[in-house]
Formats: structure tokens, sequence, C-alpha cells
């Protein structure tokens, strides 16, 4: 939209104190001619923008003209920015890259300093460690499907190894460290599912556009709707996955015992996830209960070890 296009060339020629006519024209997708006339518009609005010639031109708002910075502490425009800043390193979006540069244009500037001592202090990337750029462009398309309200389509392999091809529409991307989820109605199983990202192949974009339905991720994981069954689990560690085991645990869950070993006690979904989860600790646990629970690991610990006989 227009006055959207406006009010990013002010708050980007408030930040960067100049520009050419070229940049502008080419960082909002118009022409140049389109350009002047923004510019003749925001003059008209009472904003003076004054063009400079030559090699070093370009436009630029007067020394005098003031934004006012009122309605935001410096400590908030910090916190805004560094979320801003996290969120754009995965999605490259361009309407989060004109917040940025609009919030950026009210920090004062004697406090452009602090700004960029905090700016060093504390980061946000949400993007797991070893994610690559095939991972980070599945994110973006995904992002792209849920924002324009088109279908997806892709390959999936569930937690048990079976692999399937699924049609859905996309509602919300979640990041749930350490990996990123896609909550979706499902149209193959015509029911609300989780899909996680890592495990998704072959993910395209559908011409066909959806209407997006009233069910939100929060509703789905409300405390009182969790279609899957739980079960109640407990688990002994020895003292030397203690560092693992508190990364984590919390600590008021954990039971320390004087030779350093703890159990912990905490309800999960009995699927393939909490095995795998169990025998990445090796020796280091053991399962006091469930008895069956006990019984699988058992069997898959011997499973694993008839293969280096």
């Amino acid at each position: 939209m227009k006055i959207d296009r406006l009010l990013a060339i002010i708050v980007m020629l408030l930040n960067r104190r100049k520009a050419t006519a070229r940049e502008l024209a080419e960082h909002f997708g118009v022409s140049i001619r389109t350009i002047y006339r923004d510019v003749e518009s925001i003059n008209n609005a009472g904003i003076p923008v004054v063009a400079y010639q030559g090699y070093e031109g370009g436009f630029c708002i007067m020394d005098n003209y003031k934004l006012n910075r009122q309605l935001l502490t410096f400590d908030d425009m910090v916190s805004i920015l560094t979320a801003l800043k996290g969120v754009n390193t995965t999605f490259k979006d361009r309407e989060i890259t004109n917040a940025i540069e609009k919030i950026s244009a009210l920090i004062p500037d004697d406090k452009e300093q602090d700004y960029l001592r905090h700016s060093e202090q504390f980061v946000m990337d949400i993007l797991p460690w070893g994610y690559g750029k095939r991972q980070q462009k599945c994110i973006q398309d995904i992002y792209v499907a849920i924002s324009s309200s088109h279908l997806l389509n892709f390959t999936y392999c569930n937690a048990q190894g079976s692999v399937s091809s699924r049609t859905v529409e996309p509602m919300t991307l979640v990041f749930k460290a350490p990996g990123w989820y896609l909550f979706a109605w499902c149209c193959t199983r015509a029911d609300y599912r989780v899909f996680k990202l890592s495990r998704m192949k072959q993910v395209m974009i559908t011409l066909k556009h959806f209407r997006r339905r009233k069910k939100t991720y929060h509703e789905y994981f409300a405390p009182d709707y969790d279609p899957r069954p739980h079960i109640d689990i407990v688990l002994k560690f020895g003292p030397a996955a203690r560092h693992k085991v508190e990364d984590w645990f919390h600590d008021d869950t954990l039971e320390f015992a004087e030779d350093g070993s703890c159990t912990v006690t905490f309800p999960v979904p009995e699927d393939d996830w909490i095995y795998s989860m169990i025998l990445s600790y090796g020796a280091d646990v053991e399962v006091l209960s469930p008895t069956r629970i006990r019984e699988t690991v058992r069997n898959k610990a011997e499973a694993i070890a008839q293969k280096y006989y």
C-alpha cells in the first residue's frame, strides 16, 4: 500500500539520514518516478524532504525535523529490536525489515552507542545449531504459505518411520527448542496435526487458497486438551549424567542422592521419542517404572548389543 511505503520512506530517511531515489526504488520494488511522486506527497504532508545533487547526493529530511519518541522508552526500543532482528534472521521478511527501520529511527543520537553495546550483549537467533540453507528455505516457504493462505504439499516421515504424502492448511510456525514445527489442518487426515519440519521433505506451495480455521495453536495445546495418552515415568540418572540432566529438567523436579545420582518423575506420551531419549544416556540412566517401559528399553539395548557380537 502506498501509505505504508510513504511511512517506510520517512523512517528510512530518519534512520539513514540520506538515500538516493534509485536506492529507494530498488528497496521498495517501484520505479524511480514513483519515488519522486512519493517524496512530493511526503513534502505535501508537512514533512520536509530535501534533495541534494552530485556524487553524494540524495534525499534526506531536514535536521530540525523531529519524530515524537515519547511513546517508547529506550529499553522498550532495544527489547523490540532484539526480538525483531532475531526473528528476521530466519524469515528475511520485508515488513519486519521495515519495522526494524522504523524503530531504529526512534533511537536518540546520544543513545546510539548504548544501543550498539546492548545489541552485542544479548542476541536472539531462533535457528538451531547446524541448520543449513535448505532448512532455512523450508521455514521461509512455509511462512509464505501461511501468510498467503496457500495449501502446502509435502512428504512426511513420522516417528514410526512411515512415509506419507500430505496436503495441509498451514496455520502456525512454532519454534520449540531445539526445533521447528508446523501446526496445520491436515487435509489427508481431516484433523489438526503438528509436523516436525526436519521430517518434512519436498515442500511445495500450491496455487490453491484456503480459509483459515478458528482453532489456534494455543487452544490445541491447552492443558485440558491433548489427544495423546500420557504415562508417568521414573528415571534414575548416574552422577556422570548430571550436567546433561540439568539441561532438560527443572531443579524442582529432580531428587538428588548423596552419591550424586538423581531421580526424576515426569509425564510423557508413550511413543518412540521416549525410548530414543532414554537410550541416548547410555549406561547413565535406569528406568525405575513403569515396568513395561523398563522391559522395552532392555530389549532395545540387547538388540543394539547383538549388532556388536
